[in-house]
């Protein structure tokens, strides 16, 4: 089995997980989210506006925005890294590619705090995404300019062991569940 396919098949198989944790989740989900992310109060922080069955962290990013810049992924080109658009609470929203909605009004920022969407994680800090490489590629270049926090946010049942990752792919600092924090290692 080649290592694409077995990122496919890792994929399947947390996307029904993460359906599951999804139709049965409970309001509170980003509960420990916004408690991390009231450690960087002031700092800039990029979040999402969740598609499909993501867990949802809108919660904690509007608790964030009344402390200082949030930021939403805005996809340009494939093959490209994330520029962020800044959003607020009630922003007047477009949808932008892969069915994920933009702020109308871009106003650019650069994030210090990321939290991650994913498919499936690791507690070692692995993390398998869409496969666009969207986000290694935009934590690249980020810590190459200063640290950068990168929060991967999910549900618990999103963890698996043995996740099938290359040499590029960006390593994340922390998870965050509806149950826990996972601390990483350095």
């Amino acid at each position: 089995m080649t290592l694409e396919d077995r990122k496919t098949a890792a994929r399947k198989a947390a996307f029904a997980r993460r359906k599951a944790a999804h139709d049965a989740a409970h309001p509170g989900a980003a509960g420990h989210l916004s408690q991390v992310l009231a450690g960087y109060r002031g700092v800039p922080v990029s979040g999402y506006l969740p598609i499909r069955t993501e867990i949802d962290p809108l919660p904690a990013m509007s608790e964030a925005a009344a402390h200082g810049l949030v930021g939403v992924p805005v996809i340009r080109a494939a093959g490209e890294p994330l520029v962020f658009s800044r959003w607020e609470p009630d922003c007047a929203l477009i949808d932008g590619p892969f069915g994920a909605a933009v702020p109308a009004d871009e106003r650019l920022i650069i994030p210090e705090v990321l939290i991650v969407p994913l498919v499936a994680f690791s507690r070692i800090g692995g993390r398998l995404g869409y496969g666009g490489g969207f986000y290694d590629r935009t934590l690249e270049r980020l810590r190459a300019q200063r640290p950068t926090l990168a929060i991967g946010f999910a549900f618990a049942t999103q963890e698996a062991n043995d996740l099938p990752l290359e040499p590029t792919d960006q390593p994340l600092d922390m998870i965050v569940t509806e149950r826990e924090v996972i601390e990483i290692p350095c």
